[in-house]
């Protein structure tokens, strides 16, 4: 199980490392597309496309559905929320350490405030 993540979110974010497969995801965000649709879209040839959603196929980030001649693509079931799943994991850690680091802050500004008083008596 812990082999079969990790080689699903290297594919991910190996996926979403290009600008191009990133505005494909949020294009499929606003609707289903076809392959040709998306091509046009981002000014690239059939071919190159049809490359970009096949990466994005393999990392389960887009389906995509053949009804005759016209490739429809949509977005993957579950491929984005192992991902965010994964990003949430290190967002409350470092939440975590945040907020202790602004309890060591406010202790400081305490001491400085009580340091402060001192010195004026």
């Amino acid at each position: 199980m812990v082999q079969y993540l990790s080689t699903h979110l290297n594919a991910s974010f190996a996926a979403l490392s290009d600008a191009t497969r990133r505005g494909v995801l949020e294009q499929l965000g606003r609707a289903d597309a076809s392959v040709t649709d998306l091509a046009d879209k981002f000014h690239m040839t059939l071919t190159g496309m049809k490359k970009h959603v096949g990466v994005l196929e393999q990392a389960g980030l887009v389906t995509t559905e053949k009804v005759g001649r016209v490739r429809t693509c949509k977005l993957g079931l579950r491929g984005l929320s192992e991902v965010a799943a994964w990003i949430e994991r290190y967002h409350q850690l470092w939440d975590a350490r945040f907020d202790e680091l602004d309890q060591v802050v406010e202790e400081l500004k305490r001491k400085e405030k009580a340091d402060g008083r001192k010195k004026r008596k």
